[in-house]
């Protein structure tokens, strides 16, 4: 019985396996073989990996995109990463009256939708002069409510005899969250690394409204240019995907190790 449970356990996790490779075998074999092949759902590798390459490179500036969302991508995760874990540091750390409602608050606006916010903030850039400039895709995503609860509830891992004996030896605040706090929870930060990463990275409803020069415009945003043709070359297109996926990937792999350990709180 007990082989038999281990059986079907091996066999639950190949299809488990299978399902979630798939479709990133169906996007490489796709990046080399015609569009009319990709629509009839042809499997195996082709020869049309060069002439895809060329036609995305010719129709779209990929490599501009590309740049773009890299720079907003690294300036939003490093600024985030800061001003959320400020913010979670001072939610446990500092003692005060209001911060539990200010809390609540902070997360009940994590269930509005996205939807009812563009109208207000469309408004709120074009009246700043902010629109077709890349604070407006910088400014709405370094706040996170979701990191800065990240952060909170990470913190109350933290142990605050270190904080305690960092005062008595005279330390200054600042210096403890630089030089105590940050090296102690890097794999929190490795996590929210991750996460806020990957939200500006795959960005595309915000700035699809907030950029309106092509020149700016992001991979997501180039990528789905490829594909708005009455007759897309869906070739072409599997070539914008692959190139917009391997920097999340390549991000996950090189901070697996420690993206496990923010996520289960862990403190070193």
């Amino acid at each position: 019985m007990r082989n038999l449970g281990k059986i079907f356990k091996h066999l639950f996790l190949i299809l488990a396996s299978v399902i979630s490779v798939f479709p990133f075998y169906w996007m490489i074999v796709g990046a080399t073989n015609e569009s009319k092949d990709i629509t009839m759902g042809k499997l195996t590798f082709g020869s049309s990996l060069v002439k895809n390459v060329t036609n995305a490179m010719e129709h779209a500036d990929i490599l501009q995109a590309f740049g773009n969302s890299a720079f907003l991508a690294v300036v939003i995760t490093v600024v985030s990463l800061l001003i959320c874990s400020v913010a979670g540091y001072a939610f446990v750390i500092y003692p005060s009256r209001g911060k539990e409602i200010l809390f609540m608050a902070l997360i009940a606006s994590m269930m509005v939708p996205f939807a009812a916010k563009i109208i207000p903030m469309f408004r709120m850039f074009s009246k700043m002069g902010l629109l077709n400039n890349y604070l407006s895709i910088i400014l709405p995503a370094v706040g996170a409510p979701f990191l800065i609860f990240f952060f909170k509830q990470n913190t109350h891992a933290f142990p605050l005899e270190t904080i305690e004996a960092a005062r008595v030896d005279g330390l200054s605040e600042y210096g403890i969250f630089l030089r105590i706090y940050m090296p102690m929870m890097k794999s929190t930060y490795a996590a929210a690394g991750i996460f806020s990463f990957m939200a500006s990275w795959n960005n595309y409803m915000w700035p699809l409204i907030a950029l309106q020069s092509e020149k700016k415009f992001t991979l997501p945003l180039m990528v789905s240019n490829l594909a708005a043709g009455f007759t897309p070359d869906y070739g072409m297109v599997m070539v914008g995907i692959i190139i917009s996926t391997i920097p999340t990937i390549l991000i996950f792999f090189l901070l697996q190790k420690a993206f496990v350990e923010g996520m289960v709180g862990s403190v070193k």
